[in-house]
């Protein structure tokens, strides 16, 4: 019988990350100090904020003048009203605004709390308090940092970029894909025959929000310092793919 094994390492030792820091050769060789071995089909699931970090995506909130809807949305909320300018210049559309929640429509198209707009673990600068976005193209930040790995590694790579988001209906926050590279994000199992000899008829499977919810037992949510899990034994590499797989179609979002 063939066995299914999924092995998830975190990468330790990372440095601490800067903008303008070349993220994928820091990784390369905290990878090498850990002896871990890089092969074809290989996932690199990486956190968005080191992301953010090496692409310079700060903005200090000194520099930030609040408009009048974000004044309004911020005594609703009672958010601060220059962090809640920054989800507005980050989002299509506000989806809910009622006391300590902000869910919009980010300007990528997924549907979260403050656009991903945050504070924790984000340095103040020599201007005053500062927020951290989510990188301007996180497909493209994965296309990016795939192609260097590959080369790095002389292997076929794929690459995740992760952030935790709520959920509606459940509560708690879980790792989910935001962009992908070279990796199946969503498996379509339609018209596969189940163990019955069915056919499903309506069957996606996540498949990288999955690896990035796994990858998040690891990362952990606080000060664990652990924003890059390796994953081998998935084979579910692909070309063409992008974390827009996984947005639903706007006339299916039954939540809105």
């Amino acid at each position: 019988m063939t066995s299914h094994v999924l092995h998830l390492t975190a990468i330790e030792a990372l440095p601490e990350i800067y903008a303008g820091d070349k993220l994928s050769s820091l990784l390369a060789e905290a990878v090498q100090r850990s002896d871990l071995r890089v092969q074809d089909g290989d996932v690199f699931i990486i956190a968005q904020k080191i992301v953010s970090k090496a692409e310079g995506r700060y903005v200090d909130l000194d520099a930030i003048e609040p408009s009048d809807e974000a004044r309004r949305l911020a005594e609703l909320t009672g958010k601060e009203a220059r962090f809640v300018e920054c989800i507005l210049r980050e989002s299509s559309a506000v989806l809910r605004a009622v006391p300590d929640r902000l869910i919009v429509r980010h300007r990528n198209g997924h549907v979260m709390a403050n656009a991903g707009v945050d504070h924790s673990n984000v340095p103040a600068s020599g201007k005053g308090e500062r927020v951290l976005l989510l990188p301007l193209d996180p497909d493209a930040s994965a296309d990016r940092l795939r192609l260097e790995l590959e080369q790095l590694f002389d292997a076929r790579l794929g690459v995740i970029i992760s952030d935790s988001f709520g959920r509606p209906w459940r509560q708690g926050v879980v790792n989910v894909a935001i962009g992908v590279s070279g990796i199946h994000a969503l498996q379509d199992k339609r018209n596969f025959p189940d163990r019955e000899g069915r056919p499903l008829r309506v069957t996606q499977i996540a498949l990288a929000d999955a690896a990035a919810a796994a990858a998040g037992l690891l990362m952990g949510e606080a000060d664990e310092g652990r924003p890059v899990v390796h994953l081998s034994g998935l084979h579910a590499l692909a070309s063409g793919t992008s974390a827009r797989d996984l947005l639903r179609p706007l006339e299916e979002d039954l939540f809105q």
